[in-house]
């Protein structure tokens, strides 16, 4: 249902000492949310039957939740179930399948989602931080800088909200399910590791203590912080990990992807090749292909050069257009030409769906200041605000 909505953007993020993210039943694992609701007088497997309404049924809304005491129903919601993001606006494309949601934070941060239905799976790429502090000129959100990093239940939030929706009809194609997950929107996933891996395990656990969806359904994304994944394969999970190499040289990563100053393209790759070695899970390389910068057949030379042997897949990306961007895409040809040369190699690849570019929901270009009072959309859009 579409509906208007006071505009809250019109309300400023908070200034200075920042206002912690409210306790929700989603930073919990079960053991804390039975400890939690003791505390609040109830008896344990109370934990259970919110964690059913929540991960299972996608409600938070107390008249929905028959099986709890009426007297305790809103005050339990208030204190598990708080609402952590309110739905500003949504762009729509690609009949309906693409949706990109623009969500606001309690503090007033704003963050984007994007809900991505195909024939045989839908996939959710979340965002796990407000903004990003890697600063890749290339990349819109990048360019935003970082405002401050989204707890673990608001990561999910932005799951359960396409799980809703797609389990009530809300998007072409009648009933579905949420299939993927992609550590792919707003930020860097491994710069706020804690919250992020609380997310995996709320994402991944079995229904009713989490969403119930494969880990090896969940790709976590990385410019290449090399001491976060060596913690990642430590963990034992079996969750994909995906690089943002964009380069094979350092001297060109060097400006493509700051970060590459601390941690070169050898050390990344090393961790990356120790990763596959521990969870027998293929490697993606990201490559956004950007024209005469990275796109010379010597480079995919080079790049095959890095990967032949591996455990590994590549996406090329043709480059997305972001605002101010001195750079574009590069020419079908030469992405033909990159894509043949990693192939002849052996190397599988493939050149990424550039999904939700109409509306500034691909790779690269998610940046909530695009959807602001005064920006307009391309008139062959969609654009409404959704309650969840």
């Amino acid at each position: 249902m579409s509906v208007s909505l006071p505009d809250p953007l019109a309300v400023p993020p908070a200034r200075g000492r920042r206002v912690p993210v409210p306790r929700h039943l989603a930073d919990l694992a079960p053991d804390d949310r039975r400890r939690a609701l003791a505390e609040l007088g109830e008896p344990a497997y109370r934990a259970q039957q919110l964690s059913q309404h929540y991960f299972v049924r996608h409600t938070t809304d107390p008249a929905a939740m028959t099986d709890l005491p009426a007297a305790s129903r809103a005050a339990l919601v208030e204190a598990l179930l708080p609402q952590l993001l309110t739905p500003v606006r949504e762009a729509v494309c690609d009949n309906g399948d693409t949706i990109k949601t623009l969500w606001r934070g309690h503090d007033g941060v704003l963050i984007e989602s994007v809900l991505m239905r195909y024939p045989q799976r839908a996939t959710m790429c979340v965002s796990s931080q407000a903004g990003c502090g890697m600063a890749c000129p290339f990349c819109a959100t990048g360019q935003a800088g970082l405002t401050r990093n989204l707890s673990a239940a608001e990561i999910v939030a932005q799951v359960v909200a396409g799980a809703r929706a797609l389990a009530r009809g809300q998007v072409p194609g009648g009933p579905g399910r949420v299939s993927n997950i992609v550590f792919m929107g707003m930020g860097e996933p491994l710069a706020n590791y804690a919250s992020v891996l609380r997310a995996v395990r709320r994402i991944t656990d079995p229904v009713p203590d989490g969403l119930g969806i494969s880990q090896r359904s969940v790709t976590i994304s990385t410019v290449g912080l090399v001491p976060a994944i060596r913690r990642l394969t430590a963990e034992g999970l079996q969750v994909r990990l995906a690089v943002s190499l964009h380069a094979p040289d350092d001297k060109l990563r060097d400006e493509l992807v700051p970060v590459n100053r601390r941690w070169k393209v050898a050390e990344v790759l090393g961790a990356a090749w120790d990763y596959a070695a521990a969870t027998g899970r293929r490697v993606s390389v990201e490559y956004a292909l950007i024209k005469d910068v990275n796109d010379q057949a010597w480079r995919a030379d080079a790049l095959a050069g890095l990967l032949a042997g591996r455990l590994v897949h590549v996406n090329l990306i043709p480059l997305n257009p972001t605002p101010g961007s001195r750079w574009t895409a590069s020419e079908p040809g030469s992405m033909r030409e990159f894509e043949a040369r990693l192939a002849d190699r052996g190397i599988p690849v493939t050149v990424r769906d550039t999904r939700g570019s109409q509306i500034d929901g691909a790779c690269g270009q998610l940046a909530a200041p695009s959807l602001a009072p005064g920006a307009r959309a391309p008139d062959t859009l969609q654009i409404s605000a959704r309650v969840p």
